[in-house]
């Protein structure tokens, strides 16, 4: 499987209601995409108080199958029409380690998403075991979805959770909080998908 996410800095003083009108709109047009696991639609909004941010952001995150998924999409209509509308944007692909999504993961409000450097010489297979007990602890805490991958290009590792409630105790740095205007599964989607 495959996470990637890809994101649009805006202006401080953009509207962003025009974001989640978009995603009102657009958000359903993902809802069963062969081979996507899901795609939360994500904003932050630095005037808004439901969430602490510094920068106005729309910033979609995906969890597909395999890479074949990910050009169908990458190629389409939908993703020129995000380009014409917001920009070139560049596009972070991660190999994931461990992921789980719940079958409510459609209800979630809030995403939380870790960035962090990979150490050189750390040990791989510890660090995968460790993510793996991380996803476990976060379900426990409530998670809809918990997804941790790496990238060895630039040796960096993501953690992504959705959350079914606003969760501004989150905030640190290092991590961003978002709003989630919209899940897309498959239909499939009856029970969890563990990877």
């Amino acid at each position: 499987m495959l996470a990637m996410q890809y994101g649009f800095v805006l202006p401080a003083d953009y509207d962003m209601g025009i974001v989640r009108r978009r995603i009102v709109e657009k958000g359903p047009m993902l809802d069963d995409f062969p081979r996507l696991r899901f795609k939360a639609y994500l904003s932050a909004d630095r005037r808004g108080a439901r969430l602490p941010t510094r920068q106005n952001l729309y910033a979609p995150f995906y969890l597909w199958d395999d890479a074949e998924g990910m050009n169908a999409f990458l190629g389409s209509s939908g993703f020129a029409g995000v380009t014409q509308a917001f920009g070139w944007p560049q596009v972070q692909t991660w190999s994931v380690w461990r992921a789980e999504v719940s079958p409510e993961a459609a209800q979630a409000v809030c995403a939380s998403r870790d960035l962090d450097n990979i150490t050189p010489y750390t040990d791989l297979d510890e660090l995968r075991e460790r993510e793996a007990e991380r996803v476990r602890t976060d379900l426990a805490d409530g998670a809809l979805a918990a997804v941790s991958a790496f990238e060895p290009t630039n040796w960096t590792l993501v953690r992504f959770r959705l959350w079914h409630e606003l969760r501004p105790e989150l905030a640190r740095e290092g991590r961003q909080l978002y709003d989630v205007g919209h899940v897309s599964l498959p239909r499939r989607h009856l029970s969890p998908v563990t990877a």
